[in-house]
C-alpha cells in the first residue's frame, strides 16, 4: 500500500459504479418492465449531483481530512448498495431511485476528495500515469456495475449482484484506510477558502470568464456530445425492444463496448504524444462520428424487418461509436486544460472544475430528453435531428481562438 497508485486506483474504479448502474442497468431493467423511453431517459436527473459538486467542494476542502472524507463516503456507498440488494427485483422505481441519488451525491464527494489526493501527492513524472490509471479504472468500475451487473443478473439475481458491489466498496475502504499515502497526505484544504475570504466569489467567477478562449470552451464542451448522447442512449432500448436479450446487450453495449472506450481513450493520448494537433484530430473524429451516425440511422431504418444481421451490424456501430468517443474525449479534455492554462492560476481550479461541470451539463441534460425526442417524433426523424446536432461542434471549430491553437 506504499505505492499512490494503488489506493488511487482500487478508488477511481469504485467511483464508477454509480455510472455504470445509471447508464448500463437501469435503463434495460426499466424498459424490460414496460417503462416508456421517455421516463427512461428522464431518470438522467439523478446526475445532477455531479452538476452541483462544485457547492461541496469548500466544505471537502475545509473540513476533515481528505482521507476521512474517502472512507466516509466510500463507506456510505457500500450502505447504499447493501440496502439495494434487499429491494425485490420488481419494487417500484422510487426507493431505487432515491438510493441512486444518495451514491451519486456520496460519489461526487469522493469525487472532489480524490481528485485534490492525486493533485497533491503525485508530482509532475507521476501525473501521465496516474491520470491514466483515473480514466482506465472509472470506466472498468462502470463496465462491472453496468454491463457486468446485466451479464451476471440472471446467473447470479438482484441481491448477490449489489451484495457483490457492497463487498467491492467495502474493500476500497479498507484501502483508503490502510493506505500510507493517505496517512501521509497532508492535505492543503486552506487554499480555497482562502482564495474566496481574500476576493469576493463574484471576483473569482470573473477571473475565471476573463480567461482567454473560455466562452468558446464552453460552448464546445456543452455541444460536442449531443446527438452522440442521443444515439448511445436510445440504441440499446430499441434494439431491445426489438428482441435482443439484456445479457447480450450488457456484454456487447455494456462490457465491449466500454472496454473500446477505455483502448480509445488509450489511443487518443498515444495521437495527441506525437504531436498532432488537437484542433485537426478532432474534426477528423466528428466527421468520423457523424459517418457512423449516418449508417447507424440507415440501419434502424431496416430494423423493423427482423434480421439478424441489421442487429449485430447495429451493436457494432454502438461499439465503434464508444471507441470514437474514447478518442474525442481524450482530445476534449487536453483542450480543456489548454483553455484553465491561459488563467491566472489562483482561478485554474475554478476554472476547471467550471468546465467539467458543463460537459456533464450537456451530456446530461440531451441524455434526459432524448427518449422523449423519440417518443414523439420517431426514429428516423429523432435520429436526423441527432446527425445535425453531431455536425455543430465542426462548425464550432472553425471559429476555435488563436489562444487554442
Amino acid at each position: 500500500m506504499s505505492s499512490p497508485y494503488i489506493p488511487l486506483g482500487v478508488l477511481y474504479l469504485v467511483q464508477g459504479f454509480p455510472y455504470g448502474l445509471q447508464s448500463g442497468l437501469l435503463p434495460v431493467l426499466l424498459r424490460s418492465q414496460g417503462l416508456s423511453l421517455s421516463h427512461i431517459g428522464l431518470t438522467r436527473i439523478l446526475y445532477l449531483p455531479w452538476l452541483l459538486k462544485f457547492l461541496w467542494s469548500p466544505l471537502v476542502d475545509g473540513t476533515w481530512h481528505r482521507q476521512t472524507w474517502l472512507v466516509v463516503s466510500t463507506g456510505g456507498l457500500c450502505i447504499c448498495c447493501a440496502l439495494c440488494s434487499v429491494l425485490p427485483l420488481q419494487a417500484t422505481f422510487t426507493p431505487l431511485a432515491w438510493l441512486l441519488l444518495v451514491m451519486h451525491i456520496l460519489s461526487s464527494m469522493q469525487d472532489v476528495a480524490l481528485d485534490a489526493v492525486t493533485v497533491s501527492v503525485l508530482n509532475q513524472d507521476q501525473l501521465g500515469l496516474g491520470n491514466s490509471i483515473q480514466v482506465v479504472a472509472y470506466k472498468l468500475g462502470s463496465v462491472l456495475a453496468g454491463g457486468g451487473a446485466l451479464t451476471l443478473l440472471d446467473i447470479l439475481g438482484w441481491r448477490a449482484v449489489f451484495l457483490l458491489l457492497s463487498v467491492g466498496y467495502l474493500l476500497a475502504v479498507l484501502c483508503a484506510w490502510w493506505s500510507r499515502m493517505l496517512k501521509e497526505e497532508s492535505g492543503r484544504q486552506g487554499n480555497l477558502k482562502n482564495v474566496l475570504s481574500k476576493g469576493r466569489l463574484v471576483d473569482v467567477v470573473s477571473g475565471v470568464f476573463r480567461a482567454p478562449g473560455t466562452v468558446w470552451t464552453v460552448v464546445y464542451v456543452l455541444i460536442y456530445k449531443l446527438g452522440e448522447q442521443g444515439s448511445l442512449s436510445m440504441v440499446p432500448l430499441l434494439l431491445l425492444d426489438q428482441g435482443v436479450s439484456p445479457a447480450e446487450l450488457g456484454f456487447w453495449n455494456g462490457i465491449v463496448s466500454l472496454a473500446f472506450s477505455i483502448a480509445g481513450s488509450a489511443v487518443g493520448g498515444v495521437l495527441l504524444r506525437k504531436g498532432r494537433s488537437v484542433h485537426l484530430l478532432l474534426r477528423t473524429l466528428f466527421i468520423f462520428r457523424v459517418s457512423c451516425l449516418v449508417f447507424q440511422t440507415l440501419l434502424l431504418s431496416s430494423l423493423d424487418r427482423d434480421t439478424s444481421i441489421v442487429k449485430a451490424c447495429l451493436l457494432l456501430t454502438l461499439v465503434l461509436q464508444n471507441f470514437l468517443a474514447g478518442v474525442i474525449t481524450t482530445a476534449t479534455f487536453t483542450l480543456m486544460m489548454h483553455c484553465t492554462r491561459q488563467a491566472r492560476q489562483r482561478v485554474q481550479a475554478s476554472h476547471y472544475s467550471l468546465l467539467s461541470s458543463v460537459e456533464v451539463l450537456g451530456k446530461v441534460v440531451f441524455s434526459a430528453v432524448s427518449g422523449l425526442l423519440v417518443d414523439s417524433l420517431g426514429v428516423s426523424a429523432s435520429f436526423s435531428l441527432f446527425i445535425a446536432l453531431s455536425c455543430l461542434p465542426l462548425l464550432h471549430l472553425q471559429r476555435l481562438p488563436s489562444t487554442l491553437h
